[in-house]
């Protein structure tokens, strides 16, 4: 049996923007298939304690810039850490990446970590529909097909379903990465999913 590893993510999150490359390239070795699973922070957080950044102590906000500059720097990736478009609407977003999955020969991770980019290294706005339709295009999928079944009613049903789905698994932050039914919080512990899928 193949092994896979489910990806729980929000759509607008910096840390799972920094963790893409890397977990591509772990699945890569491991021969791994990773389940893209977008999520609503709005649903998961009051189930399990999270709390909006707005709702945040200074101190807090102040640490999590600080490891956002210390991350972009160690992994040399680009990334604005006060992004043009954030917060920003980003349910249909998260849709369309649940759409593609579901579409024949759609690539989910690959438009995930593409929108990811698109907040945090290149100032675009993903609530815009030009844009995510412009990012569809350049990720190799049929934008118009996917833009509207990512408005039907059966996504948005499966973009609730995951985010229960999450929280009935223990998930309660993004990037949150789940294999043999362990969680994995955190872009800082994918070592740790690394090691557990080089144990089976």
């Amino acid at each position: 049996m193949a092994k896979a590893a489910d990806y729980y993510l929000f759509m607008i999150s910096p840390w799972a923007y920094l963790g893409g490359p890397r977990l591509k390239e772990i699945a890569r070795r491991h021969g791994a298939e990773v389940r893209v699973k977008p999520i609503d922070a709005a649903v998961v957080f009051p189930e399990t304690g999270g709390v909006p950044l707005a709702k945040r102590a200074p101190a807090r906000l102040d640490y999590r810039l600080a490891e956002l500059r210390r991350w972009r720097d160690y992994l040399a990736m680009p990334l604005n850490i006060k992004p043009a478009h954030f917060p920003v609407a980003h349910e249909t977003a998260a849709r369309l990446v649940i759409a593609a999955g579901d579409a024949a020969g759609g690539d989910p991770f690959a438009l995930a970590q593409a929108i990811l980019a698109a907040v945090w290294a290149e100032d675009r706005d993903i609530s815009d529909a030009a844009t995510l339709r412009a990012i569809a295009e350049a990720t190799g999928h049929d934008a118009k097909t996917l833009l509207a079944a990512a408005e039907g009613p059966a996504t948005a049903k499966a973009y609730a379903a995951l985010s229960k789905e999450a929280v009935s698994r223990g998930v309660f932050g993004s990037p949150s990465y789940v294999y043999q039914n362990e969680v994995f919080w955190g872009q800082d512990r994918l070592d740790f999913l690394d090691r557990a899928l080089a144990a089976d």
